[in-house]
């Protein structure tokens, strides 16, 4: 007998939360470390472009900028404050089952990730070099973007994740020591890549899905080998 399929083309699989659960006990495992040991660990995780900034000609130099492009990755799973933990878990769990369930798991982490990344690397792009930026908030912010899409797709009523959209770009842009440079590059990447995933047409499925994440990783690294350039 076939599997079921889910709305994106992928399996249907018999536990629709495994991949937002591991993605959850990974946060969790990382924000517990971050509390047992000293800032120096969390500062080897979180994102910076460039510390200190290029302009003091002072070395060695940490940062994206500086080689440890890794930093794009692990500040997307770091968290050193409970309220900002908790908030973007709350997030992962609530968006993130039911778009596993619809896209599958593959292309479920291929969104997260994918997001993920755009958000850090608008955030390296357009935040000064030496600012610290950390958290799931890109990730999470793509996850928002992909579930407008899928709903608007399966004409279900839009108004309560607007209003959760809407609501968390005005605490970005109002709230203090907020990365919104990452809320903004991952909501913009989910979009992009959900509409993708949701809209492909059904002989070139595939071809579409991966080819827009494709596409929006190309711009994530173009952005990524500029700035670097520019501050090197």
């Amino acid at each position: 007998m076939n599997a079921p399929r889910t709305i994106a083309g992928g399996t249907l699989a018999a536990d629709p939360r495994l991949i937002t659960k591991i993605l959850l006990g990974i946060n969790a495992a990382v924000f517990v470390a971050i509390l047992a040991l000293n800032d120096e660990f969390v500062t080897h995780l979180m994102l910076v472009g460039a510390f200190p900034p290029p302009e003091f000609g002072w070395e060695p130099v940490m940062g994206v900028a500086a080689g440890e492009w890794y930093r794009l990755v692990t500040s997307m799973f770091a968290h050193q404050e409970f309220l900002h933990f908790a908030s973007n878990m709350l997030l992962l769990w609530w968006l993130g089952g039911p778009l596993e369930a619809a896209l599958g798991r593959v292309r479920y982490l291929a969104l997260y990730l994918v997001s993920g990344l755009a958000g850090s690397a608008l955030t390296y792009v357009v935040a000064a070099p030496q600012q610290p930026s950390l958290g799931a908030s890109g990730a999470v912010f793509g996850l928002m973007g992909a579930t407008v899409i899928l709903l608007r797709r399966l004409n279900q009523d839009l108004r309560p994740v607007l209003v959760l959209v809407a609501l968390n770009l005005v605490f970005t842009l109002l709230a203090p020591r907020i990365a919104w440079e990452a809320h903004v590059g991952g909501l913009v990447a989910g979009a992009v890549i959900g509409y993708a995933m949701v809209h492909a047409p059904r002989g070139r499925r595939a071809l579409v899905q991966w080819g827009a994440c494709g596409a929006v990783l190309a711009v994530v690294l173009v952005m990524i080998v500029v700035r670097t350039m520019a501050l090197t």
